[in-house]
Order: C-alpha cells, then structure tokens, then sequence
C-alpha cells in the first residue's frame, strides 16, 4: 500500500512539475513579445486552457476586453449549432399571385420570397450557383405553365427589415465585398466584380475593363490610380446600402491582375432583376419593372399575400454553411445568422436585438458575463466589438462535448499547423482554436492583440512564437 502511494505521489509530482514548466515556457513567451517594441502601445491578452477539463493553464488579461475581428466567429458559429442545429436548412420560396389564362399568360406577379439564406447565388455549392437556381426557378414557372407575365418580379426581403448594416461598421468597409449587409433575401453573398487594367505608369487613372455580372443600373465613378509594382489591391468601394452610385478610390499596382469586388447595393432588387433577364431569354417576357420589398414599401405600395407557391430552394445544411463561414470568413453569414436567432425566437431582428440573444445564451449555458461579450455583429468586422479571451476560450472548450464538434472544428482553417480562427482588422490581429501537443494534452487557446504598430506580417510571426510554446 504504501509502494502504490509513493507511486502516485510521484506520478502527481512529475505531473505538476510538467504543467509548471509547460504554463512556465507560455509565460516566458507571452512576456518576450510584449516587451517587443511593436507592442510599446499595445493591449494584449492570452487565455490557454485545458481543453479536455476547462483547468486555466495560462492566462494574461483575460478579462481585458478587446477587439477580437474574425475570431468573434468562433462564438457566432457555436452559438448557431446550439440554437437553430446543424441541419437547419434556409428555405427561399417562388410564388405567384393572380391567375394563369389557358394561353398562359399569369395576371398577376412573381414573387421571389427570402428566407434568409446567405448561400442563395453562391458558387461555393453545386445547389446554390447561379445557373443552378436560376433554372430551377426558369422550369418552375414554365411547369406552372406560365407563357408571359402580365405584372412583375417582387423581390420580397421583409424577414430581416431595412437595416442591413449593422451600427458600428466603418465607411472604408461598407461598400466592399466584405461589408455587404444582411438581407433576408441574399444574392451571390451580395457583390460583384470588377476588372481593372492599371495605366502605364505609376500615378495614371485606371481603366475599367469590365463589370460581372454587369450592373446596368448603377454608375460608377471611377477615382483608382495605378499603385506600384507589388502593392497589390488598395481600391476601396464607396457607396451606401440600396445607393445606385458608387466610388472607387485607392490604388490598384500596375502588376496586379486580378479584380477587385463591391457589395452589392441592394441584393434583393439584383435578384429580381437577374430572373427577369433569365425569363426574357427563354421567351417569357415580363410587362413591368422589377421591384422588392423595400422598394415597394417607400412607395407607400403593399404586398400581395395570396399567393400560390410554385418551388423551394433549400441552402446547403448548417455545417456546410458554418465550413465557409470560419474557413474564408464570410462576414455576411455571420450576420444572417444572427438575425436568423432573432427571427427564429419571434423578436425583432435588428442586429442589436441579435445580440442580446447571443449575450443571453451563454450567460444561461455557461454562465459567461454578458459584459465580457460586449459585441456590436456577429461577424468581427466592428471595431466596437470588446470580447474578452476567457470567454472565447470557455466557450471553445465547452463545445468539445457536443455532436457537432467535430463540423465546427473542421470549420477551423490550419495556421502554423494549428486548427484556430484568425481575426485581422485595423491594428487588430487575434487567433482563437484549438491544439494537440507532442504531449498529447488537449488545448484550447484565445489570443488577441490590440493597437500593435508596424507590419502586420511581423506580429503575425511574433504571436505564432508564442503560440509554438503550446506544441
């Protein structure tokens, strides 16, 4: 007996021994970058975890609340697999009013009615591309038997409301791809793209060669000048939600071949717009202009609510959508996401009001204080967002335990050969995941740095040192 309790004292020795010099090795770290000089400004914090127990192995500032840009995707994500399931699917419906004469002409109107599916267009599924759902909707209305259409396409995008950008995102990001607001009724995640060819030399305006899908009803205003050789892409689109006119300014480098991609001002009235050009090429003319919603409703105009529904498009599962979610950090699932919780639990879906679900979730499920998560959208774009590292780190070793765990950890993309959530905005660089070590103990991690100065590429490398601590 007494052999078995010195072995286990042992045991346990070498055990606490070995954690004292692992968190001892993360500390030694942590302390050498923030005496780096780019950090002489800088808040920072780090949280490491067990991540089979929840045991704290590390944590400095933890509840320090920072931005956390894209790692906030981790949160939005787990919150999403909670409350609507990894099989929750979107469902966006074709309808018509009126009535179909023997000749097929439909008296009445087309309705494209959104269900908030951010997938609707997308070509990263073989369901949602373009050509897929357009057809679709082609075969429905001529299976209706529908010839010609006496009314127009309605573009219905109610679900979400007008206010699709969330309060507290920038100017310079609203406009672009990755800044396009949250409507109900999404199309191609809401942008576009434009080709550009740079001037001769350095300085001189470029051209724009050609806009996919053309976008006949906006004007451009072209401000861009040619950049130098390998300064890449620096043109910023201007331009407010439901606007018609948009400015690009910045610079494109005279090396760069590639283009560059503005949100879409008003998805739902795009859509609408491409099924009537998709109906006129296969011989069924439409008699009226296009319309949505919102449109309709600032001319004081009412929808129809009879009827007839003629087709239901379904968006790749849950799963699928939060893979590219986390893996190309697509800002507008985030947000339809968190309106999506509003929605489903009968409230009001302004993003604020999404928030609150979020912050009461996890105050309910894990007891998080609702002020550590002080966030403003469900994507990181924000500079307002304050998380702090703790919770994110509580909130990733929670969800080990959950069936769908494994989708959402594959979700992660690989930085550094570890599976973790990036986050880049202005002076804003954060990394949230999760590590096994040459150990075999489980980690899970969240890391934030705040108002660094210099290159971003430089503290990149600096934070991986330390996160190299935990391999």
């Amino acid at each position: 007996m007494r052999y078995l309790t010195t072995l286990l004292f042992l045991f346990s020795f070498y055990l606490l021994k070995g954690q004292t010099s692992f968190s001892q090795k993360i500390k030694q770290a942590y302390e050498q970058l923030e005496a780096d000089p780019q950090m002489a400004f800088a808040s920072a914090s780090l949280t490491v975890l067990n991540a089979d127990n929840g045991e704290v192995l590390f944590s400095k500032n933890g509840n320090m609340g920072l931005a956390p840009a894209s790692s906030l995707k981790t949160i939005t994500a787990a919150t999403a697999f909670y409350l609507l399931g990894s099989d929750f699917t979107y469902e966006t419906n074709l309808a018509h009013t009126g009535t179909i004469s023997p000749s097929g002409i439909l008296d009445g109107d087309v309705y494209i009615l959104g269900g908030g599916d951010p997938s609707l267009g997308s070509w990263r599924f073989d369901q949602t591309k373009t050509e897929v759902v357009l057809g679709a909707w082609l075969n429905a209305i001529k299976n209706a038997g529908i010839k010609q259409i006496k009314g127009q396409i309605i573009a219905d995008d109610h679900l979400f409301g007008t206010q699709i950008i969330p309060d507290g995102w920038i100017w310079q990001d609203v406009g672009n791809y990755y800044g396009g607001g949250a409507s109900s009724l999404s199309w191609r995640e809401n942008q576009f793209d434009v080709y550009i060819r740079p001037g001769n030399k350095v300085g001189d305006p470029v051209t724009l060669k050609s806009i996919i899908p053309v976008m006949p009803y906006m004007q451009f205003v072209n401000e861009v000048l040619t950049g130098k050789a390998g300064t890449g892409d620096q043109v910023y689109a201007y331009m407010a939600p439901n606007s018609n006119l948009i400015y690009l300014r910045g610079t494109y480098a005279i090396d760069l071949s590639k283009p560059v991609s503005p949100a879409i001002p008003d998805p739902a009235l795009d859509l609408s717009c491409r099924l009537a050009d998709t109906l006129k090429i296969a011989g069924i003319p439409v008699s009226k202009e296009t319309s949505s919603w919102r449109k309709l409703q600032s001319e004081n105009i009412s929808l129809n609510p009879n009827y007839r529904l003629i087709h239901t498009t379904r968006s790749p599962s849950l799963s699928n959508l939060i893979y590219w979610f986390n893996r190309k950090s697509i800002n507008l699932y985030g947000e339809n996401f968190l309106k999506t919780f509003a929605w489903k639990k009968g409230k009001p879906t302004h993003t604020a009001d999404a928030v609150s679900i979020v912050k009461d979730f996890w105050q309910e499920k894990l007891n998080i204080d609702p002020r550590s998560l002080n966030i403003y959208d469900g994507s990181g774009l924000s500079p307002a967002n304050r998380v702090t590292t703790q919770s994110m780190a509580r909130i990733l070793q929670f969800v080990k335990k959950e069936p769908w765990y494994a989708p959402f950890y594959e979700s992660l993309p690989l930085y550094n050969q570890m599976k973790m959530k990036s986050g880049s905005i202005a002076d804003v660089l954060a990394y949230a995941g999760y590590h096994t070590n040459a150990a075999g103990q489980n980690l899970v991690f969240s890391f934030m740095i705040n108002n660094y100065n210099g290159s971003t590429a430089a503290i990149r490398q600096k934070m991986f040192r330390v996160l190299d601590e935990l391999k």
